[in-house]
């Protein structure tokens, strides 16, 4: 079963929910930490279902789980053995699909409505590192380097029942194919693609996008190829560049537009859901069937957008 075409064949666009880490903070989180929202799977993990099951009531078709930054090496740094890593990945998934069925319970909740699903975070290398390399690919290693480091995740979250992984936030090429390998060893778990860009052309390494959806294209476990965590000027461009060598689904989620102040530590500019609303029904025009949100985008945003992705 491909989820991604299950949505579809019944709405003109699937529906990923928002940010985490935005949620989070405003139940009182600090997230100052090399874990960031791995850390609350420690330490407060009811939230992290709470966050989920309010982006459902927004309209998500997809809750994408608190497992981006969730590494074995990761919580090793905090003095957590092998198996406790894994328990907090399996974790992850386990706190979504509590969500999604106490969403599915409540018979209101299933009008115009397809079940929604789980997706795995599978975030990359780079935030593990915590130094920003996530978003230029500059990391030194091989494919089966990365395969190695990405195996113990991706296995927990397929053993715990995602119904399929979101490889996001991707800088690079070669990690998209060391991720498309390791999912070789796992036949019957598909998972969407989605990069990090730094223009309309360019993914954050510098490698063209539309390589990338060439490549992608033809792998039978890649569900869908796109963009998250890149400003929203840039993504019609993105979703126009990917169309062009892609028959496959194409998925954005981009962050709420607001830009990061290193000096004064805020963000500030364009953030308002009913721009985001506007501007994914752009999106979907350029032909993105899958749409949620990244950086600072709230359930208001995804209601924004599900008020109408839903309505022919």
């Amino acid at each position: 079963m491909n989820p991604i075409e299950t949505v579809l064949k019944n709405q003109r666009v699937a529906i990923v929910d928002g940010a985490m880490a935005t949620e989070l903070e405003r139940h009182g989180c600090d997230l100052n930490d090399d874990l960031w929202s791995a850390r609350i799977l420690l330490e407060q993990p009811e939230l992290i279902r709470d966050v989920h099951l309010d982006y459902f009531n927004a309209g998500a078709d997809f809750a994408t789980t608190a497992s981006y930054q969730a590494t074995v090496e990761g919580f090793a740094k905090r003095g957590l053995h092998r198996e406790q890593a894994l328990d907090l990945i399996t974790k992850s998934v386990r706190l979504a699909q509590e969500a999604r069925d106490e969403f599915w319970a409540n018979e209101a909740n299933r009008t115009h409505r397809i079940r929604p699903f789980v997706a795995g975070s599978v975030g990359p290398y780079g935030a593990y590192l915590a130094d920003g390399s996530e978003y230029t690919g500059d990391y030194g290693l091989t494919v089966d380097e990365l395969m190695a480091f990405h195996r113990p995740r991706v296995g927990a979250l397929i053993s715990a029942g995602a119904d399929l992984l979101a490889c996001e936030t991707l800088p690079c090429l070669i990690e998209a194919r060391a991720l498309i390998r390791l999912l070789a060893e796992f036949p019957d778990t598909l998972a969407w693609f989605s990069f990090s860009a730094r223009d309309g052309e360019h993914i954050s390494s510098g490698e063209r996008v539309a390589d990338g959806a060439v490549f992608l294209n033809e792998k039978s476990q890649a569900a869908a190829i796109g963009i998250n965590c890149t400003s929203p000027l840039h993504i019609s461009s993105l979703i126009r560049e990917i169309k062009k060598n892609t028959s496959k689904p194409i998925i954005v989620y981009p962050n709420s537009g607001e830009n990061y102040s290193a000096t004064t530590k805020t963000w500030y500019g364009e953030s308002s859901c009913d721009a985001f609303g506007r501007q994914s029904k752009q999106w979907y025009e350029n032909s993105a069937t899958v749409i949620g949100g990244c950086c600072r985008t709230t359930p208001g945003h995804i209601r924004e957008l599900s008020k109408w992705a839903r309505h022919t």
